[in-house]
Parts: C-alpha cells; structure tokens; sequence
C-alpha cells in the first residue's frame, strides 16, 4: 500500500490515491462510486464523473470527507485513513502557502526513444566524473559541478539531462541522493517556482522536520548547503527562469553536481560551464523517426522521411510530435503527411493535446515588447542570416540599439551566433517570426522589405566602389541611410562575400514585392563583385530578372545597363551567341538616350562580343567609336577598358605593335586610378604579347606581377589565369615540369570557381603527359584567346 506521508503536494497526493487504487485491483469508477455514496455522512448519490476528478492531478483542491470515502472504498483499513486526513490536509495548507512545486524523490524516467547526443552526452559526464570537478588544467580544488544544457524550445534539453543522470547513477556516481525539480520557468499556467518554496520541499525531503525549516530564504538555503555539504548528490533543477531562480540552489559541497536546464543563457552563474545544444544531425533526426514510427514505414518511403526531417528543421520536439501523430494514424502515408507539413508546416507539428506553436509563445510572451517588437521584424527578412546593420535597417533604430536586441534574443536562444557579428534563427523559428509579423502589419505591407532594399543597395554601392566599381550616384535610393564606408578593396570584397545570399534573398522578396528599382539596383551593385569571384552562373538568375525589373519600371537607362550587364555576363561564360543578343539591344536604347557615358560601355561590351565571335575589324571599329566618346577625367576606366579590349583585337588582328601600345595606355589610366584589379588583367594580356613576341624574360616578369597583384586582391581567376601563363612561358622555353607545376595550380585554382579553363588546363597536362613535346609555342592552341588573354 502506497505511504500517502511521502506526498509533497498536491499533485503527488492525487497520484498516490492513483497507486492505492492499482493496489486495490483496479476497481472501476463506476463501482468506487456505488460504494463512496454509501460511506459519506449523509450518505447520497455520487456521480461518477465526481470520482474521476478524485483521481485528475491537475486539480487546484480536494474535498476532504470525499477522498476519506474514497479512501475507505479502496479497503483502506481505519486505523490507516487518519494518515491519509493527514496528508490530505497538509497539501492543501501547502497549496494555499506557495509549498511544494512538483518536486520528486527520484529522476524522472528516461525516453525509450532518446536518440543521439552522444557527444554531447559524453562531455557532461566527464565533466561531471573528473577528479578536477571539471576544471581545466586539473589544477584547482574539487569545486562543486555546475552545467548549464541550454538551447531553443523543443531542442531536448530535459530528455538529455535526464539521460546524463540516469547514465551517471547507472555508473555509481552519485548515489547518495537524486533531487529534481520543474523550475516552471516557462510554464504557459503557472508562474515561475518561487526558489524558498523549492529549497523547503528540498529541506524536507533531506528530513528537516517542518517546524524547523526557518522562513527567510536565505536561512532556508544555508541549512540546504549544510545538510548536502558531505552528500554526493544530483540535483536536476528543470526550466530555470534565470540566474536568481537557481543561484540558492547550488550546494556548496564539492561531491555535488547540479544540472540545469533553460532557454534562457545562465553565463551569469558563477561557476556554470555552459552547454549550447543544437538540433539534431540528419541521421539522428531519421532514428528518431524510426524508433516511434516504425522503421518498416520509415525505410518504405525514404524520400517522404527525408522530407518530413526537413520540414521539422531537425528540431528534436517538432520530430517528436511528428513522429507521435503518425504513429497513431498508421492509414496516413509520409508522403501524405510531408504534402500537409510543406503547406502548413506550423500548424502540421502536433500530436495529440500537444504542438509546437505553444511552446515557441511561451519564449515570445517571456521577452519585453522592444525584443518582442525586433523578433517580429525578423520575420520579414527573407535572408540566411542578420547582422546589426541589417536589423537596423529594418528597425529604422541605430546600429547599437540593434546589436543589443539581437544578443538579448541570443541569450533567450531565440537566435543564434555561428559567425561574429552574424545570427540565424532556427527556420521554425523564422516561420514563427513571419506568422507574428503577418498578424502585425505596417500600414504599408511592403515598407519592410523596401527598408531592407534601400539599405542594402546604398550599402552594396559603397562595398562595390571599393572593389573598383564605377560609381552609379543614380542607384542611390531616396533618402538612403548613411552607406556604411568600407576602407579599402578587403572590407568591400569581405561585404559581398557576407552578405550575398541575403542580397539574393532581398532581390526576390523586392520583386514580388512590386519594387522593380529596387531589384535592378540591387543587380548593378554586384556586377563587379560577380566579375571579381567569378560567380556568373550563380547571378545569371539575378541578372534576368533585373532586366524584367527595369523593363515592368519603364526605365530604358535602367534597362540598357541591364541588358549591357546581361551581355557581359554571357560572354565572360563563354557564351557568345547569347551574350551578342542583349548587347546589341543595350546600345540600340542607349543610341536614343542622352547618356554618353552609357553609350561608350555598351560599346565596349557589344565590341568586345563581335571580336571574340571572329568578327576582330568590327570589334575594333566598335571599340574606337566607344574610345571617340570617352573624354574627361570621369571617363578614364572607361577609356582605359576600351583600350586593352582592343588591344586584344589588334594581337588577333597580327598588329601586335598597336596592341601593345593600347595595353600599355591601359596599364598607365589603371595605375593612376589605383585599380588594381584592371592593372592586373593588362599586365596579364601584355604577358602574353611579349610571349607572342618570344620575349619570354618580360613574359615571366609580367605574369609574376599579375600573379602578385591576384593574390593582394585575393582573387582566384588572375591567381589562376597568371600561373597559366606562367605554365605557357616555361613550355616555351622546354622546360615542361615547370610548366606541369604551375598548371596544376592553375587546374586546381580554376576547379574552385568552377570555371570552364580547368578543362583547357587539363588539355595541357594531358598533352605534356602523353606526348611529350620536344618544342611548344601558345599558338600550338589555335585560338590565342584560349591559351590567356582577357577582356576587360
């Protein structure tokens, strides 16, 4: 028969009369009704379902002379039902004081379904078993234990602290005493556990008798210290509100070690050695599906499992529930269920009374309106991630301001931070975000994404100056915050290389958000950049839909640069026949427009193309007429790009004495404009004159400079163009190892970028391999285009 003194509230009285109702034999409520009418004074009529709510754990209070009846109607003998008033009233007294909150004389028990940590699992108890107490270095005394498991809603912090528990007692350790407690730090019914109710439930289950558990917290937790101060104990204290919930908690006795669990960062515990967990990994999220649903049904339809693991973002809880609603509709297919989660992937994770949208409010509800108000803007950026500047945007607010909201999200592990200075949110959490922002408009729906845009683009213009860019004043959006100035060609380069899959994401939501300037701008910004990592096929999609942009804007300049940039971009691929179409279409807009300036780079563009298609004397006609135009200090790049495209027309052309001249013109406007990038393609093509020339001195010399100046810049493709010549001017010369050297560099830097030399680098290789040459010239390639030259 269960001992109803070992109830320490309510809820574990209502569970005890649970066991003495199993000891009874489980007699049904019906018949327990027929007898507990009888035994009340006055007898009368009880309803079942007044017997059942006898037996629910979740009620507030009992009535007393009902539960003696019941207590009598299960054979309780009279001699005992005076302990059983005894308890009865003691819960209630403690209810109505603040007492016992759910504290437990043993662990909870431990998932059968508990899948992977095992790393994670293993640091914890390491450092919970070293002889150190888990200090490095192994040099200080034995201190007790402290670790915080910490991470978002529904990751599997209390299954993982409740499996580091049970593992260590499994082992030994700890065997003294095992204290737990639900913290209700975020309860959506209750309001956090007051500490001095949690250490008089501790005290009493250490044996301090009632009367002399003093009042004040403090005296409360120094008689808990001393009364564990010898004892090897586990504390498992669940949910932490914060710091000040736990801090009179921690035992002093250095055989203890306490384990917490919270969503919120408890770094401001003395003492705490913090675990961040993350979701699961794709294999652990496919085993736990398996160890609920079934792997018959799992291994049957793979593509479906893979599916549903995505849509739960490899959130441990999401899988769960999942996992758990599929296991009692065993009718339902995954496929079926994976087509529900992608259309309504929130309201899909559920099972039973449970889901995950709840717990994902408890963590909202918690913050204060300013974080509350900076976690709903996130919902509207589209983006991989968020920086300081970004929220800002979004914020209208200063930079600072963004900077703390976001680490304040982060210690609520609403977000997180993989990357100084840059954080992402879960994507059910960034779902979450965009549900709440969706219930919170601004009058003007699209005003977010057009803060986003506008930042973006006055940002992305400053960045792309200082990669070499030629300034665009007009791209400017109106009444742009201040651009963030970049110090050099490193901080602009880096920007991009930061920030490109947001911009991406940017440019799509400002398309189906009707801001079609905003979509051609925030292409032109990164034309340069494209240019500089050779990304041409990851920006083609940018590209054209900048071209429709500016089009659907009724904007023919914007159009004309569009489909100028469109051009370029083409036969920077090798794609010639596509690229000639959108070029010429650039210069026939520009021919009715009063713009100068645009008219001599669509020049340049559609010149460049006809020559490299064989068509040199066109080309270079074409060029002229763009040089013709490129008068004033503003115009200097531009005359310069004319001149070395041209340059390389007139090699073709077999007048290397003007091709040299017009590259060297080049080289001196690019040296004076301190554009390193230009300089450096120049030098590169006036290698491989002086190769041409069988000058092949100069020719190492030139490449050399080329290859210095692509690695100042960081710069894969010069890296790579410069070691390919470098390998032609060693073949030249004989002398073939050398050249196989430098060509394998070349091979592997091309490889990176996935650009389509590799292959033509590999036709070198192979043939120094296979056939072994006694003598080699760069003409031996055919195409002199082929073997290294460069448009600008």
């Amino acid at each position: 028969m269960p001992d109803p003194g070992q109830a320490g509230d309510l809820a574990e009285f209502v569970a005890l009369l649970g066991e003495l109702r199993v000891y009874a034999g489980m007699p049904s409520y019906r018949m327990l009704a027929g007898r507990v009418g009888s035994l009340m004074r006055p007898a009368r009529e009880v309803p079942v379902t007044t017997v059942v709510d006898v037996f629910k754990t979740g009620r507030r209070r009992l009535d007393l002379d009902l539960v003696m009846a019941v207590v009598r109607a299960l054979g309780v003998g009279e001699e005992d039902v005076a302990a059983w008033r005894e308890a009865c009233v003691k819960v209630h007294g403690l209810a109505r004081t603040g007492g016992p909150v759910g504290v437990f004389g043993q662990l909870p028990a431990e998932l059968a379904t508990f899948t992977g940590r095992d790393h994670v699992l293993a640091r914890l108890i390491e450092t919970a078993t070293r002889p150190d107490g888990g200090v490095d270095g192994g040099q200080a005394a034995r201190t007790v234990v402290i670790s915080a498991i910490e991470g978002m809603a529904g990751v599997g912090k209390t299954q993982l602290a409740v499996r580091t528990a049970h593992q260590l007692l499994r082992a030994g350790h700890f065997t003294d005493l095992q204290l737990y407690v639900n913290l209700r730090g975020f309860d959506p019914d209750a309001p956090p556990a007051d500490p001095a109710a949690v250490l008089e439930a501790f005290l009493r289950q250490l044996g301090v008798p009632a009367q002399q558990i003093p009042v004040p917290r403090q005296e409360r937790a120094a008689m808990y210290r001393d009364r564990l101060r010898e004892r090897s104990a586990l504390i498992l204290l669940d949910n932490a509100a914060d710091e000040q919930q736990v801090h009179d908690l921690i035992p002093a006795g250095p055989a203890c070690l306490v384990l917490i669990t919270s969503r919120r960062s408890l770094a401001g515990l003395d003492g705490v050695t913090p675990y961040l967990i993350d979701t699961f990994t794709g294999s652990e999220s496919l085993d736990l599906l398996m160890r609920i649903v079934g792997r018959g049904r799992v291994t049957a339809e793979p593509e479906a499992a893979t599916r549903i693991v995505k849509y739960c973002e490899r959130l441990p809880l999401a899988l769960a529930l999942t996992a758990a609603r599929l296991r009692s509709r065993p009718g339902w297919s995954l496929a079926e269920h994976a087509d529900r989660m992608q259309a309504r992937r929130l309201e899909t994770i559920r099972a039973g009374g449970r889901a995950i949208r709840p717990v994902f409010d408890l963590s909202y509800r918690n913050l204060a309106e300013p974080l509350q108000h900076a976690f709903r803007l996130l919902g509207h950026h589209p983006g991989p991630d968020v920086t300081p500047a970004l929220l800002a945007a979004l914020a209208e607010s200063p930079v600072h301001e963004a900077e703390t909201a976001l680490e304040q999200l982060q210690d609520e592990n609403l977000v997180r931070q993989t990357t100084s200075g840059r954080y992402e949110l879960h994507d059910l959490l960034r779902a979450y975000a965009a549900e709440l922002a969706a219930a919170d408009p601004e009058p003007d729906p699209t005003a977010p994404i057009a803060r986003l845009a506008s930042w973006a683009v006055a940002t992305g213009h400053a960045a792309a100056q200082a990669i070499g860019a030629q300034p665009l004043p007009d791209l400017l959006p109106e009444q742009a915050a201040p651009s963030t100035p970049f110090a050099g060609y490193d901080q602009g380069l880096a920007w991009f290389d930061d920030e490109r899959h947001n911009l991406s994401a940017i440019q799509d939501s400002a398309d189906r958000a009707g801001l079609h300037p905003r979509v051609w701008q925030l292409a032109a910004i990164q034309n340069e950049y494209c240019i500089v990592r050779q990304q041409f096929n990851d920006f083609l999609p940018m590209q054209h839909l900048a071209v429709l942009a500016a089009q659907a804007a009724a904007d023919p300049a914007a159009e004309a640069l569009m489909l100028s940039s469109l051009g370029s971009f083409y036969w920077r691929m090798d794609r010639l026949e596509e690229a000639e179409d959108p070029c010429r279409r650039a210069l026939e807009i520009y021919q009715t427009l009063p713009d100068i300036v645009g008219r001599a780079r669509a020049l340049v563009e559609y010149g460049t193309v006809r020559g490299q298609r064989g068509n040199h004397e066109h080309g270079v006609a074409l060029l002229t007429q763009a040089l013709d135009l490129c008068h004033g200090h503003h115009m200097r790049q531009d005359r310069a790009r004319a001149l070395l495209n041209r340059g390389l027309l007139q090699q073709r052309l077999g007048r290397l004495t003007e091709a040299f001249a017009d590259t060297h013109q080049a080289i001196a406007i690019h040296r004076h404009s301190d554009d390193r990038r230009s300089e450096a393609l120049a030098i590169g093509n006036l290698a491989f004159f002086h190769l041409i020339d069988a000058d092949l001195d100069s020719a190492f010399g030139l490449y050399r400079q080329e290859h210095q100046l692509a690695l100042s810049l960081s710069d894969t493709f010069l890296q790579a163009d410069a070691l390919l010549g470098i390998g032609e001017t060693h073949a030249t010369a004989g002398d073939f190892d050398q050249a196989r050297q430098a060509w394998q560099q070349a091979r592997h830097l091309f490889e990176q970028i996935n650009h389509h030399r590799a292959a033509q680098v590999q036709q070198r290789l192979d043939a120094i391999e296979n056939e072994r040459p006694t003598s080699w010239t760069p003409t031996d390639w055919g195409d002199p285009q082929q073997t290294g030259q460069k448009g600008a």
